[in-house]
């Protein structure tokens, strides 16, 4: 039976680990865990619960507060007897409790307009959330679009690679014939050499390129780390089709940049009011309510009697009105004006910042598109070359370094056509942020 068990649990645990290893990630879920896990996002999330808190504070101004309080006191020598108010030269203890509370009335609107101003800045702490759930998913695209492109460019080389080692034994066979040279057999070794190196070289790169987005996504067992590297030859011009303007105006609508510089100008403008209501007087009401009980209490009552009629009520009104506090109030109010500007400044240049940003991404992307499309054509061209250089060598009309040439080049363009369509997606991610895709949405 223990034998049994134990190859069930080895089986298991292989099935299992088998199963870790066929794990592929989309561009969607690494975006998905991404923000679940990014360091930069949790601080972001942090700042929205303090910005929460900030709120719960400005509403507790409002309400009244209050608090409770007792004593307990054993007195020597002279001392006042806080039942009869009297001087006794006598040991006694006394006990005294009570509870107070106050609310302010009024204060300048302060209290009011600080809660406005929790709101808002609740509202800019989570835009900046937002921004900051698309910096983050833009990286990891840049990151997940890397890894394609090595991929692509190391199945490209050992593609090329096969047709090498074929015409490596065509070329070995022609010599031994006597019908061609060594020195062609010698630049076909030098060629398959090269592409090998070439191969260990784009292994390399695609194992850093994976090990970095899985560092990016905080991942740590990366080692058995893979992506889905398959169906993205089909790329979506939905968006790159409309115009600058109409990208721009649903940027200006949905990306945050603009709505964080929005709300900063309120939150300036509502700390100038802050401060102007430090002007104004400050009304507050009060209420206060003691008892006490003393063990040297000449009518010999009890604990509770004496708590019962030692006790009394205090209440009423109090004004606090500034006359002159070294020019503080009006200098604050000047700085927080200053800032107010500042903000409206801000503004501006954020607004025209995101139209610059949209409209270069726009252009990248168009420039990306037409990268793309020529590298297809030239491809096909030296798809055509390559094909005419090895009838030709296969006839001997030409030489292995000429051949060999022809294929360089039919390689270097492959790997352009890979640059050039990743660079095409990665910019129409661009856009597609920028025209108010939600992060976790996206995709290839």
């Amino acid at each position: 039976m223990k034998k049994i068990t134990i190859i069930a649990l080895v089986f298991g645990f292989v099935f299992s680990a088998s199963a870790q290893e066929a794990k592929k990630w989309t561009l969607e879920e690494c975006v998905t865990y991404a923000l679940e896990h990014n360091i930069s996002v949790k601080q972001s999330q942090l700042d929205v619960a303090s910005a929460d808190l900030d709120k719960m504070d400005a509403i507790g101004n409002l309400i009244p507060s209050l608090n409770g309080s007792a004593s307990y006191t054993t007195n020597t020598g002279s001392s006042i007897n806080p039942t009869t108010n009297q001087f006794e030269n006598d040991i006694f203890s006394s006990f005294t409790t009570g509870v107070s509370s106050n609310l302010t009335l009024f204060n300048g609107l302060r209290n009011v307009r600080q809660l406005q101003r929790a709101k808002l800045s609740q509202l800019a702490s989570q835009y900046k959330l937002e921004k900051m759930e698309s910096d983050i998913a833009l990286a990891v695209a840049n990151s997940y679009l890397q890894v394609l492109l090595n991929k692509a460019n190391l199945k490209s080389i050992k593609s090329q690679n096969e047709i090498t080692n074929k015409q490596l034994t065509r070329t070995q066979d022609l010599v031994d014939a006597g019908t061609l040279p060594q020195g062609d057999l010698l630049e076909i070794k030098a060629t398959n050499a090269n592409e090998r190196q070439q191969i260990l070289v784009a292994e390399n790169n695609v194992k850093i390129s994976l090990i970095s987005l899985a560092q990016l996504l905080l991942v740590k067992e990366y080692e058995n780390f893979q992506i889905v590297d398959e169906g993205y030859e089909i790329i979506s011009t939905d968006i790159a089709n409309l115009s600058p303007q109409e990208i721009i105006q649903k940027a200006q609508q949905e990306r945050p940049e603009v709505k964080i510089a929005e709300k900063n100008v309120e939150l300036a403008k509502k700390d100038v009011q802050i401060a102007k209501g430090s002007y104004y007087p400050t009304l507050s009401a009060f209420f206060n309510y003691n008892t006490r009980y003393s063990d040297n209490d000449f009518l010999n009552r009890n604990f509770t009697d004496q708590l019962w009629q030692n006790d009394g009520l205090g209440y009423g009104l109090q004004l606090s009105v500034p006359i002159f506090n070294g020019l503080s109030v009006r200098t604050n109010v000047k700085r927080n004006r200053i800032n107010f500007e500042r903000s409206e400044y801000q503004l501006e240049q954020a607004k025209l910042d995101l139209e610059s940003n949209v409209y270069q991404a726009y252009v990248d992307a168009k420039g990306s598109a037409e990268a793309y499309e020529a590298a297809l054509s030239a491809l096909e061209s030296q798809k055509l070359a390559f094909e005419y250089a090895t009838d030709r060598y296969e006839v001997g009309l030409t030489n292995a370094f000429d051949f060999s040439q022809s294929k360089q080049r039919l390689d270097n363009t492959k790997v352009n056509v890979n640059q050039a369509k990743y660079d095409y997606i990665f910019k129409l991610k661009v856009l597609e942020l920028y025209f108010g895709v939600n992060p976790e949405d996206l995709k290839l």
